[in-house]
């Protein structure tokens, strides 16, 4: 029997341990190592092109094979990207790592937010997905910013030591992953090959866009709520860089890079409270606080640029937050990972577009 707490409870331990990571101040790690902004900027380009042509199909599979297994597939994706960063010695391999990581947020993003709803619908507590993604959102905020606070460690001990811990911290998180139990509407194919996984996988495709074509409010939400948080995730990028360019070190820069965290976790509180608040008034309100931080980065004060950088997270998590539920809403569950790929697929291209540029605007700036 399907135990609804422990498995939200695996899904949340999943997540503390796939944010738990010396190495999550990648950028300030790539700039000590000599790698220059617009180099960083191709870097996280080459993480959404990736995005770009695997998206999309790692949701399908985890429709038609399952989530857990796709969970499972995107930590040992992260395993090879942190052996592949050790190794690294020019961009070219670093960027092939940041392709990993790519698939390793690839095949988990669709995957955990389905598995997560379709366990609180078999107790028709779906109603209480909002609180679900508020806590993941907050154990993101939190344990990556705890983990970007260690900037000035991982730079002491250097990239290769940073990695290798990473590396055991993912197999700690298989050990986890093996303990979830597969629920929800889709083709489970344990022992079919050959033509029946082919068309399988070609109905999912097939109705997932044809829900998109159907549901234009779908597609709105997608696009409108990657553009804002766009700017959310390349502020807070490119502030682990700029920080050390305006004299924060060591244990100061990592104070300031967790505190730019904390505004996402008050942010995902906040929206809580406001159940009743319009849709819109919840975006404009959210895009406001991010253009203000986006703004205030090159003043060249860091105490205005972490303000800044909390602002704007508020803003990103709360918006996030309502729209990931309202999306929940409208998807069948049958192609419920499949369209969540495809919200992040929307989400790396128009990243894709934006790193390069954002590179050079915060080199210039």
């Amino acid at each position: 029997m399907l135990n609804i707490k422990k498995q939200i409870n695996k899904l949340y331990a999943s997540s503390i341990l796939g944010n738990i990571s010396l190495s999550a101040a990648w950028v300030a790690i790539l700039a000590a190592r000599g790698f220059s902004l617009t180099e960083i900027g191709i870097a996280e380009a080459c993480f959404h092109l990736t995005s770009i042509l695997m998206e999309i199909p790692s949701g399908v599979l985890a429709d038609v094979f399952g989530r857990k297994k796709m969970l499972i597939v995107s930590s040992i994706m992260h395993i090879i990207a942190n052996i592949v960063m050790i190794a690294s010695n020019n961009l070219l391999w670093v960027c092939i790592s940041i392709a990993f990581n790519a698939l390793c947020y690839n095949f988990a993003s669709g995957s955990g937010d389905a598995l997560a709803y379709d366990t609180l619908k078999t107790a028709s507590k779906q109603q209480e997905y909002e609180k679900y993604v508020s806590n993941q959102l907050i154990i993101y905020r939190l344990f990556d910013g705890l983990s970007t606070m260690c900037a000035g460690l991982s730079l002491y001990l250097g990239h290769k030591i940073s990695y290798g811990v990473d590396i055991i911290i993912c197999i700690i998180q298989l050990l986890v992953l093996r303990g979830l139990i597969e629920v929800g509407e889709r083709t489970i194919l344990e022992g079919n090959k050959g033509s029946a996984v082919r068309q399988a996988i070609i109905n999912c495709f097939r109705e997932s866009f044809r829900f998109m074509r159907k549901s234009k409010r779908a597609f709105r939400l997608m696009f409108f709520n990657s553009l804002l948080g766009s700017f959310d995730i390349l502020l807070l990028f490119f502030l682990q860089a700029k920080f050390p360019q305006i004299g924060l070190k060591g244990l100061l820069l990592g104070v300031a890079l967790f505190a730019t965290q904390l505004g996402g976790i008050l942010g995902s509180k906040l929206i809580l409270l406001f159940k009743k608040a319009k849709y819109y008034q919840v975006y404009i309100t959210s895009a406001v606080m991010i253009f203000l931080g986006f703004m205030v980065e090159h003043t060249g004060v860091w105490y205005i640029m972490v303000l800044g950088g909390i602002i704007s997270a508020l803003g990103d998590d709360a918006i996030q937050i309502r729209t990931n539920a309202i999306l929940q809403d409208m998807f069948p569950s049958e192609q419920r990972a499949t369209l969540i790929s495809i919200d992040s697929f929307i989400f790396s291209l128009i990243m894709i577009v934006l790193s390069p540029l954002a590179g050079i605007f915060f080199s210039v700036w």
